[in-house]
């Protein structure tokens, strides 16, 4: 049997995009402020700083994503920080720092965290019912990986 953590009330989320996905992550960040200040929200750091402006929300700012902040955030979800990955990603365009971006991906998954790529998972994740509520969720168990 897996272990399990208990999601909070007020969760941690990370808000995250790349730069072709920066407006689209502004606008449903702006739809969803009532919704968001609630949370502990983090960004990489250009996210954060435009978060921070066109919302006037307090963020906690990393590093920018390609400079280590996608692995700091990471970092969050391995050591059972972070709730919910908000990463509106760009599927048509490389990016220099793919590696990274991957492994945040990768972490979400293997963590079970709550991941959303694109506005319409975002939007059904935080206008859950679980989002304004305690939530247990499984942490996998690696041991005998």
């Amino acid at each position: 049997m897996s272990e399990t953590r208990n999601l909070p009330v007020q969760k941690s989320i990370a808000l995250v995009a790349h730069d072709k996905k920066k407006d689209e992550l502004l606008e449903w960040a702006l739809e969803n402020k009532e919704i968001l200040k609630a949370h502990n929200l983090i960004a990489t750091g250009t996210t954060g700083k435009l978060i921070k402006e066109k919302l006037g929300l307090p963020v906690t700012k990393f590093l920018s994503g390609p400079l280590g902040g996608d692995q700091q955030i990471g970092s969050m979800v391995a050591e059972s920080k972070l709730d919910f990955l908000v990463f509106f990603w760009d599927p048509l365009e490389a990016q220099p720092h793919d590696s990274d971006v991957k492994a945040l991906q990768r972490l979400a998954v293997a963590w079970n965290i709550l991941l959303a790529p694109n506005k319409t998972t975002a939007d059904f994740i935080l206008h859950s019912t679980f989002m304004s509520k305690p939530h247990q969720i499984a942490i996998p168990d690696y041991s005998k990986y």
